[in-house]
């Protein structure tokens, strides 16, 4: 029997009525390990998240899309055709270098060595860039034909590739080997529009994506059936950053908001239905809490928080999912003290277990 131990504490942070700056039509989120915050892609700025959640703007520069830390500069995509650099301690802008022949700058990765990829989304190209001297960039297009829109992208030094996802029904995940840029597929996916993908401390990958909206782990080869994280609030995940160095996946979602999803190494509960490995933890109620099942096959299912006298309280799931691992967080859901009951149902059959809340 398989199970992952994980557990996950989801943090939704709407800032708007606390700060002055707050997101919009936000498409990209970095972290910066060296002073423990997020910078967030804010169409004309920059905004970044200190650790305690308060915003401010990044300088007075601006970025569209794909961002990447590397060597004590923040690049970014911005306006569709060009790349830019912000250094991290001044907040300054250093590099604006504007590439003629692209269409639409999207996803961006670094090897961490002064070099640097982005998708061409309107033209289905990869460009390089050579960034060693800012004030001297060089570039040249690498893949001229990606075989589907590219959007997100990461760089796997472990197999000098690069990896992609792209646009558009049953979206596909390829990867470009870098010593020849041949475009390989590494698998076909049950979702629609995949927007951003990043790598985590084990080697595997989590990607985004739109139809439906959600977010799902891949193992490190792309085998096997993905591990989805359901996620309460998801609206139109765009470029997820997973920062390595808190063990945190950072996802803009609707345009205006980032959803935090926070990995530990203690289980989620007990297996509770052998068929579905249904599990829920911890119990009662805490941050930590979450709903985890498996499913052989895709099939419709309905997940819903019932109080003692059968009234709905909350609907978590009603839609059919992807075969797979689920995982559902009950944090940011508020509820009273009490019993309540936790009820899947699905066309095989009903789950239902307590949950108390202290």
């Amino acid at each position: 029997m398989k199970n992952i131990y994980l557990s996950i504490a989801l943090f939704l942070f709407s800032f708007c009525a606390l700060v002055g700056q707050s997101y919009t039509n936000i498409e990209s989120v970095e972290y910066d390990a060296g002073e423990n915050r997020f910078l967030v892609s804010n169409s004309n700025s920059i905004i970044q998240r200190a650790s305690d959640g308060t915003l401010s703007y990044f300088g007075s520069g601006s970025a569209s899309h794909g961002m990447e830390v590397m060597n004590g500069y923040l690049f970014a995509c911005s306006s569709g055709t060009r790349l830019k650099a912000f250094e991290l301690d001044s907040e300054d802008e250093v590099m604006n270098l504007n590439i003629p022949s692209a269409g639409f700058l999207n996803g961006l990765t670094n090897d961490g060595n002064n070099k640097l990829w982005a998708t061409d989304f309107s033209n289905d190209r990869i460009y390089e860039f050579d960034v060693t001297d800012v004030d001297n960039p060089t570039y040249n297009i690498v893949v001229y034909d990606t075989e589907g829109t590219p959007n997100g992208i990461v760089y796997d030094g472990s197999n000098n590739r690069l990896i992609y996802v792209t646009w558009g029904s049953n979206a596909s995940i390829k990867a470009v080997d870098l010593d020849d840029y041949s475009v390989t597929t590494l698998t076909n996916t049950p979702y629609g529009s995949i927007d951003g993908i990043d790598e985590d401390n084990n080697g595997d990958y989590y990607i985004a994506y739109w139809q439906p909206a959600g977010v799902s782990k891949y193992d490190s080869d792309f085998s096997g059936s993905p591990t989805t994280i359901s996620v309460p609030g998801i609206n139109s995940p765009a470029d997820i950053c997973y920062a390595k160095e808190i063990d945190s996946l950072a996802i803009p979602s609707g345009g205006n908001q980032v959803l935090f999803v926070g990995f530990e190494t203690t289980p989620v509960g007990n297996i509770v239905n052998e068929e579905y490995q249904f599990s829920m933890g911890p119990n009662p109620m805490q941050d930590k809490t979450c709903i985890q099942f498996h499913l052989e096959q895709s099939e419709v299912l309905e997940l819903h928080i019932f109080d003692l006298n059968g009234q709905l309280v909350r609907t978590l799931i009603q839609q059919e999912m992807q075969s797979g691992w689920h995982k559902v967080m009950l944090t940011g859901i508020e509820l009273s003290q009490g019993m309540y009951l936790i009820h899947m149902e699905t066309p095989k059959g009903i789950i239902t277990e307590k949950l108390q809340v202290h």
